[in-house]
């Protein structure tokens, strides 16, 4: 999608928007090219306009490839296909950031299983992992369906598969609300290796409840997501990983934030970084996504690839935009407790 960003401002007062690009997948696969050194593309559909070539020229200087893209012809209107727009606000104090996404009958809401080769991806290009998630298969019953034949069609190549649940009700409450979530995640999760969500997705798109949990999620003790990760386990084996962050937002500037990740019974937890100040939340937990799989990727285990994965995500949350603008360097010295001096 293409991301437009009032700054300080509010939506309903701007007269400009800083553009960037971003997506819930899209932000995991640049993540590890860009900041971690890996190949990683992109498997998406947009229609064939300026907005679509925009997005493509963002997702090159991010160095994903785009040989994957899917071009949808443009009707000079947009009735048969468009681009998505996300509209976001990044809050400050009291005031909450807020997301306004435009994302009807968009070219990506319509890509169906055939139109992409998958046994070539898997079993010529030789991909080693694929990350999707509930934002992609929230879009239309077609792309649940996509997405469905996708985690399929990897684990049959051997292809490793995690998937972030990222649950947004604004998503799912037109198409039957938390019970069509469910349906649909539960049918893509036995074909799951390693389930990532928070506490909200993990209750909402699974129906896993997280004890201890009150209205405003705080207060997140790590013993209550040891639980709810063992029934995850219990009734879906397969998961060989189950990762979560651990936010609690004080304010939309102060949040609290850390993470956890089960792997082979044992639950592995990430330094607990206490009033984190935040610039953009948005792209934190993606942030999160990416360190955790390049861990796993690089084969450094499940305690450092969860420690990657929560600074990485906690230093994607102090500059604007969905994407990392942070180098490997830079995360593992927060991983090794580096300070905020200076460097000159």
């Amino acid at each position: 999608m293409l991301r437009l960003d009032p700054g300080e401002g509010r939506i309903r007062t701007s007269r400009q928007f800083r553009v960037c690009e971003g997506g819930g997948e899209y932000n995991v696969a640049r993540g590890l090219s860009r900041v971690f050194g890996l190949r990683a593309g992109i498997v998406t559909a947009l229609a064939d306009n300026e907005v679509g070539r925009l997005v493509e020229d963002l997702i090159l200087t991010g160095r994903v490839d785009t040989s994957f893209i899917r071009w949808v012809d443009y009707d000079g209107v947009g009735r048969a296909a468009r681009n998505g727009l996300n509209f976001t606000e990044r809050g400050f104090g009291v005031r909450g950031a807020l997301g306004v996404s435009d994302r009807g009958h968009t070219a990506i809401s319509q890509l169906a299983p055939s139109d992409v080769n998958w046994d070539y991806l898997f079993g010529r290009v030789g991909v080693r992992w694929l990350h999707t998630g509930g934002i992609f298969a929230g879009l239309s019953e077609q792309a649940a369906e996509t997405a469905l034949v996708a985690v399929q069609t990897a684990r049959e190549y051997g292809c490793v598969v995690s998937y972030d649940l990222n649950y947004r009700p604004s998503l799912w409450q037109s198409a039957g609300g938390t019970a069509w979530a469910q349906e649909v995640n539960r049918d893509i999760a036995p074909y799951v290796d390693v389930m990532l969500g928070n506490e909200e997705d993990f209750t909402a798109a699974l129906g896993f409840e997280v004890e201890g949990i009150d209205e405003n999620l705080s207060g997140l003790d790590p013993e209550n997501f040891r639980k709810m990760i063992e029934r995850a386990v219990k009734e879906f084996p397969n998961f060989s990983v189950v990762a979560t962050t651990l936010r609690n937002a004080r304010t939309a500037t102060v949040n609290d934030w850390g993470a956890v990740c089960h792997h082979e019974g044992k639950l592995f937890q990430a330094a607990s970084r206490e009033g984190l100040e935040i610039l953009d939340r948005v792209g934190g937990g993606d942030s999160f996504a990416s360190g955790l799989i390049y861990g796993f990727l690089s084969g450094k285990g499940p305690q450092w690839a969860v420690e990657c994965g929560a600074a990485h995500g906690a230093l994607a949350m102090t500059t604007p935009g969905d994407t990392s603008m942070v180098n490997r360097a830079e995360v593992e010295a927060v991983m090794k407790g580096k300070g905020a001096r200076v460097i000159r």
